[in-house]
């Protein structure tokens, strides 16, 4: 395992690290979250990557008690969560949903450290944009937030270049605490926000990307092919939205000639997947998710594949998603 700095602060992030979305909670539970964050720190992943609004906290909560049974030293691995959409939208939700202003915020971190069990987070983001908050006060709030021992860093998630800029902008004016780190959505068949919109911001500003779903959802595992099979993630109730990209005709082509380069290089088509996204200079890390043992495994298998990613070898995958990529 390899680690990269993250962005141009001094943390120094695992290339591959392990998110929960999705699993914990509704797929795994403490025991098994227990055994997987345990197999992949053995590995090396030193990054675990969550959301407040994961499993409505009982994400954070799974991740927390697992971590706490394990009695890792605290320096030696980092959390994330992510601050946006809140935890239920029962009753009033004003000031406490799809928002990013001072009152949330500040309120926020405390309910996951909680669940969490720890006394800081390493990486706190704010989960998407807020048009109806101004920038300058989320700016403030994040800020604050580290100024008081809460967080350590923070950053931004699914936002456009335009609005991180601003953000790092009005941080340097006020000297306050600057968004250090991105994390967008960066996989085969989505690549232009990464490759392209935030292509001025890593030598500008510095930025650093935690990048997620590098299988598509699943997509890029092959398994998609021929239907959506009982117990993937595809066939969530909760996960339904994502059926159609899943079996998508000309993207599930794409992958089985996407398999053939996979057996030249003596690996499958998420391994390769997943090495072809830490492979850019520019990811500090790329989330990994997983519901079994073996499957975390597979993934973190990975990181052997990525040297063989020749520019020969990158081209040909090129040829063949390029033309189906966002």
């Amino acid at each position: 395992m390899q680690y990269k700095r993250l962005g141009r602060s001094g943390l120094q992030v695992s290339e591959l690290s392990l998110g929960s979305w999705v699993t914990y909670h509704n797929q795994v539970d403490v025991n098994a979250a227990k055994e997987m964050l345990a197999a992949a720190y053995d590995a090396g992943v030193n990054f675990f990557d969550n959301a407040e609004v994961y499993a409505s906290g009982a994400s954070e909560q799974v991740m927390g008690d697992a971590i706490k049974a394990l009695k890792w030293p605290r320096l030696n691995y980092t959390l994330s969560t992510k601050f946006f959409w809140g935890l239920s939208r029962e009753g009033n939700t004003v000031n406490r949903m799809d928002t990013l202003n001072r009152k949330y915020l500040s309120q926020a971190i405390d309910g996951s450290l909680q669940r969490m069990g720890v006394d800081f987070i390493d990486l706190v983001y704010c989960h998407r944009a807020d048009p109806n908050t101004p920038i300058e006060e989320t700016v403030w709030a994040m800020s604050d937030m580290i100024t008081r021992g809460k967080a350590l860093y923070w950053g931004t998630s699914e936002w456009s270049a335009a609005d991180i800029r601003a953000a790092w902008h009005i941080a340097d004016k006020h000297h306050l605490h600057k968004p250090v780190m991105e994390q967008p959505q960066y996989h085969l068949f989505h690549r232009k926000r990464v490759e392209q919109e935030y292509a001025r911001l890593y030598e500008d500003i510095g930025l650093g990307l935690t990048t997620w779903s590098p299988l598509a959802s699943g997509l890029l595992t092959g398994k998609y092919q021929t239907g959506v099979p009982a117990g993937s993630r595809g066939a969530l109730e909760s996960m339904g939205f994502l059926v159609k990209g899943l079996t998508d005709a000309k993207k599930n082509a794409a992958v089985a000639q996407l398999a053939a380069i996979a057996d030249e290089l003596g690996c499958s088509v998420a391994q390769m997947a997943i090495a072809w996204a830490a492979k850019n200079p520019r990811v500090s890390t790329v989330i990994t998710g997983a519901s079994k043992l073996e499957q975390l495994k597979s993934n973190l298998g990975a990181v052997d594949v990525i040297a063989k990613l020749t520019p020969e070898v990158l081209t040909r995958i090129d040829t063949i998603c390029l033309p189906l990529s966002a």
